[in-house]
């Protein structure tokens, strides 16, 4: 029998996914379970979706042969150019999307969560595009060390909400858009910004950001004459841009997934988000996943220099990924990305988010053979993180 590694008919992947949700979002949850592939699979939806990726985000994002990098690792190795994207991340590719959802759904009033803030200014982007209300929820650590990303979204007309709960970061930020979203379920629209949450929130946030790998695709054959590599590589938190990165190749074993997450101060540090190294089984904001949790289910503190990636769980497709040995991930510390950041910065002219750092964190923990083919995903541009990398060099 064929196994595939995407959502199955109950919403899981393997044994990770579902639903679990307070009763009065029940109804929210169920009716968007029903409505969502109707609408992202009909003619109208995908005409207009692929418009404003056109024309508004600027998609086909470029597939970049990074010549002095390959010689650095000794392999073929791509670029996928997410951070060309207008607002500067793949989060746009997301939130154009659901928000023509919530629209179809007669939504008037749209909340997220945003940890880097990349997926709140996405978010106040189109609503702002679409005349929406929009609330953003952002733990106060975060609105300190993303101040540009939130006084873009203020001028985009959202309002953020500093959360001052738990460590203030990813993980409390959700909580509270979580509380919102019960106060108001008839009249608003959660677009969350990763592949977490209640089913079907992880394969529809998949789905739309499956461009990516859609590209690669068409773009490798155009350059290699082969439309697969030999490696895909990309930084996961809640799991999007990866998520996105791998779909079309999801069950095809040519291909090698390569996944790096949040080492933080180290693995056994105590200060890390690194979910499949240290995660169990769980269950965090409406889906069943690995967790960083105490022995008694408490949910810990996670910690990584990236606020991104701050987060004590993982999507539900990159757990079972990991369960099954579909995909290696690898922790990446805070200083190994900042040492990949400087390094493709100086080697390409290419400053990367300290999400995607990660992710070229993970190149010198790789063995290539000269003729491997990499693809590798920019997930967001460095921007935002500026400030965090000066700091790292005064030291």
């Amino acid at each position: 029998m064929y196994m595939s590694y995407l959502v199955d008919q109950e919403g899981y992947y393997g044994e990770f996914g579902g639903a679990y949700v307070p009763e009065i979002l029940h109804k929210c949850v169920s009716d968007l379970q029903q409505a969502y592939l109707p609408i992202l699979e009909s003619a109208e939806f995908q005409a207009e979706y692929r418009a404003l990726l056109r024309d508004y985000v600027g998609r086909p994002s470029p597939l970049y042969f990074a010549r002095r990098l390959s010689e650095r690792y000794g392999a073929q190795l791509y670029l996928k150019r997410e951070d060309l994207n207008h607002t500067g991340a793949h989060k746009i590719n997301n939130t154009v999307g659901q928000i023509l959802v919530a629209r179809r759904l007669g939504k008037k009033r749209i909340i997220a969560e945003t940890g880097a803030g990349q997926h709140g200014v996405a978010t106040a982007t189109v609503c702002a595009l679409m005349d929406m209300e929009c609330v953003v929820y952002m733990g106060e650590t975060d609105v300190q060390r993303q101040r540009v990303n939130v006084e873009k979204m203020k001028m985009l007309g959202a309002t953020v909400v500093p959360v001052h709960s738990g460590n203030k970061t990813l993980k409390d930020a959700t909580n509270e858009a979580i509380r919102d979203w019960c106060c108001h379920p008839a009249d608003t629209f959660y677009i969350i910004g990763s592949t977490v949450g209640p089913h079907p929130y992880p394969d529809m946030v998949a789905r739309l950001q499956s461009v990516i790998s859609e590209e690669i695709k068409v773009q490798l054959q155009q350059k290699i004459g082969r439309d697969y590599p030999d490696y895909l590589m990309a930084c996961v938190g809640g799991g999007s841009n990866a998520g996105g990165t791998i779909y079309h190749y999801i069950d095809d074993a040519r291909v090698k997934i390569v996944l790096a997450e949040a080492g933080g101060l180290g693995v056994d540090s105590g200060k890390t988000a690194a979910t499949i190294a240290l995660g169990q089984v769980g269950i965090l904001h409406g889906a069943k996943s690995y967790v960083i949790q105490s022995p008694d289910g408490q949910i810990e503190e996670p910690y990584s220099i990236s606020a991104g990636l701050d987060y004590p769980g993982i999507g539900p497709m990159h757990a079972n990924l990991a369960a099954k040995g579909r995909a290696r991930v690898i922790p990446v510390n805070d200083d190994e990305a900042v040492e990949a950041a400087f390094e493709l910065t100086r080697l390409e002219g290419i400053i990367p988010a300290l999400e995607s750092a990660h992710a070229l964190g993970a190149l010198p923990k790789m063995q290539f053979r000269p003729e491997d083919v990499v693809v590798l995903t920019v997930s967001g541009r460095g921007d935002k993180d500026i400030e965090t990398y000066l700091q790292r060099i005064k030291k």
